[in-house]
């Protein structure tokens, strides 16, 4: 492995796809990813990671069934495994994710947007 920085607006400026996360970097088996968000995503949940959200550039929104999370530039949340969740960006946002390096994109739910794991592909 080689120790080096990581610019992480150079890594967002080298696609522009919404909702197709690319992995920036790995560490004890999990993922470090960058991800362009715009609209809404689909709403799932994750039966076996948890899933952290911080937000680079924009706001989001993470939708639960019972409220609302609002998150701008430089704040994080962290979905549980388990929890039905659903992002939201009214303008286009980027976001850094952490989570387990086998996590799906749209964990229980099959979708347009599901890219599993697997294929996952590295800038």
């Amino acid at each position: 492995m080689t120790i080096q920085a990581v610019n992480l607006a150079e890594k967002l400026r080298s696609f522009a796809e919404h909702w197709v996360p690319k992995i920036v970097g790995e560490l004890n088996g999990q993922y470090v990813k960058v991800v362009k968000f715009a609209g809404e995503y689909v709403w799932h949940h994750h039966a076996e990671e948890d899933e952290l959200f911080l937000v680079l550039d924009g706001q989001i929104e993470v939708h639960f069934r019972d409220r609302v999370i609002k998150l701008a530039q430089g704040e994080f949340c962290i979905v549980p495994r388990g929890v039905e969740h659903k992002p939201v960006a009214q303008r286009e946002a980027s976001v850094l994710l952490f989570e387990p390096g086998t996590t799906r994109n749209t964990g229980n739910v099959t979708h347009r947007y599901t890219i599993e794991a697997d294929d996952l592909e590295r800038t």
